[in-house]
């Protein structure tokens, strides 16, 4: 299965998707530090760089799928909110791309705040767009006059080929992923393969994680550290499930994530893996609990918000994540090269989607297409 991420920042989806069985057969990035990375980990002859309005999409062919992260500033909570106004907004270049090669299917990902309620419309708007890629914006049309176009058509009259696109709000936590990341999954198939979808279940909960700690103090055992108790969730979780744990698989913490990884302060051979001062506790950046999956990695459009990059410990105390360990709290591998200084690092991981959450989409899309 070839498939061609596009907007691959520094390749967390890509290298999810190989991990699911996916060859790349180019990767299309703008940021210059981005694509050095790329060079590191993946075929450094695959990496285009620039803008996606350049690349040729004539010198590919037999893209089985789309796959990439379409920037999300316009749509982020913490951005300006321009949506459709925003000329960051790259939402049309993906399309085109569906449009030119046809793939079996496609897989993309974007913030939450693409779903608040001001930018419904346009969200429908993009829905439509990726399942009915031929049907263009006429000269001079607005996209709100080419949405009412769209919200017409009828699959049974549509002749041109079409997708079936479904998305869901998904919580990273819920996949094994060590952190609270909601970020919503679009996926659409080719409509000519009648493949049915459903997001893969999730696999993890808090529910169970409150379980292991409160209930049997497992979690405290796995890492020998003193149990914490707090009967009030304790009572919570016995009242929910009675004497049976929940089924799920606990949620993975910021130590599950870092066991056996050595304070950064500590002599070690991990070149990612540097002290970096000055951490603080302000208002609205109190760092990541070790005990729960962190906050979102975030890169910022002005800078890294080191606030919310933070570990922070039973004592209150926190430093700042090396590059190294965020890498794997987003489940990047151990050995994935991540270029530039920190601050920039830490901008390419935050903007990266989580190596497991791409991997085990990217499974289900593999059967699916096998199957169809």
């Amino acid at each position: 299965m070839k498939s061609l991420e596009i907007f691959s920042g520094t390749g967390g989806l890509a290298k999810g998707l190989e991990l699911a069985g996916f060859e790349h057969a180019a990767f299309v990035e703008f940021n210059k530090n981005a694509c050095a990375s790329l060079r590191k980990n993946f075929n450094s002859e695959a990496v285009f760089e620039g803008d996606i309005a350049d690349f040729n999409l004539n010198n590919i062919s037999g893209v089985d799928i789309v796959a990439g992260g379409p920037p999300c500033q316009p749509f982020s909570l913490g951005g300006k909110h321009k949506s459709h106004n925003d000329n960051r907004d790259m939402f049309p270049y993906a399309i085109n791309c569906i449009e030119h090669l046809k793939p079996k299917a496609f897989f993309f990902e974007n913030v939450k705040g693409i779903l608040r309620p001001s930018f419904s419309k346009y969200f429908e708007y993009i829905l439509l767009r990726l399942s009915y890629t031929e049907l263009k914006i006429n000269n001079g049309e607005s996209w709100e006059q080419h949405l009412i176009r769209l919200q017409h058509v009828k699959d049974v009259e549509y002749k041109k080929e079409n997708y079936h696109v479904t998305f869901k709000l998904i919580n990273a936590a819920d996949y094994g992923i060590p952190q609270k990341r909601e970020r919503v999954l679009i996926v659409g198939f080719r409509s000519d393969l009648n493949i049915n979808w459903h997001f893969p279940e999730p696999t993890h909960s808090e529910d169970r994680l409150s379980w292991d700690k409160y209930v049997t103090g497992k979690y405290w055992t796995r890492h020998n550290t003193p149990n914490q108790k707090n009967d009030l969730i304790a009572n919570q979780m016995k009242e929910k499930y009675g004497i049976f744990p929940p089924e799920k698989l606990p949620w993975l913490t910021v130590r599950d994530a870092l066991i056996d990884v050595p304070d950064p302060n500590t002599l070690h051979q991990i070149p990612d893996h540097v002290f970096k001062d000055g951490a603080k506790i302000y208002p609205g950046h109190t760092g990541s609990m070790i005990d729960e999956p962190a906050k979102t990695i975030k890169a910022g459009s002005h800078g890294v918000p080191g606030g919310e990059n933070m570990i922070r410990y039973d004592d209150d105390s926190v430093r700042y994540l090396t590059t190294y360990e965020a890498k794997l709290i987003q489940t990047f591998p151990k050995e994935f090269s991540v270029t530039g200084s920190w601050g920039e690092a830490m901008k390419q991981i935050g903007n990266a989607v989580p190596v497991k959450l791409a991997e085990v989409i990217g499974k289900e899309l593999i059967v699916k297409l096998k199957e169809a």
